[in-house]
């Protein structure tokens, strides 16, 4: 049930919502605590400030995606035009985990950039 819990609030992180910019450091403390809370998680005010965190870089790439197209420029990555890449929660919070600890002061838009841009390159 705690699982299913946490994976359930991971899993609401990417619906879309306002922007708050925050650093690797900062999104992998505030997902390591509500992982500990198990089910109680989703009642966190922390569970909602990372949803939006992620809905903002969700926006944010795909409008970036679009600009760089239309003014014929390369694009932050080449994901599938069709559907969306598959990134579950899981996922995220493993390459997160995967930078370094001196380098997660990064913001998380210029982490998920880089991811994007590693997994789906530009040819």
């Amino acid at each position: 049930m705690r699982r299913v819990m946490f994976a359930a609030v991971v899993a609401s992180l990417i619906a879309p919502t306002a922007a708050q910019a925050m650093t690797v450091a900062q999104f992998l403390a505030k997902a390591k605590a509500l992982q500990a809370q198990g089910a109680l998680a989703i009642l966190s005010p922390d569970a909602e400030l990372l949803k939006r965190e992620v809905a903002a870089i969700r926006a944010a790439y795909t409008a970036d995606l679009r600009a760089a197209r239309a003014a014929g420029k390369t694009p932050p990555g080449c994901p599938p035009e069709t559907g969306k890449p598959k990134l579950t929660p899981r996922q995220m919070l493993a390459e997160l985990e995967k930078i370094p600890p001196a380098k997660r002061g990064m913001s998380m838009k210029a982490a998920v950039y880089a991811y994007m841009k590693r997994t789906y390159p530009c040819r």
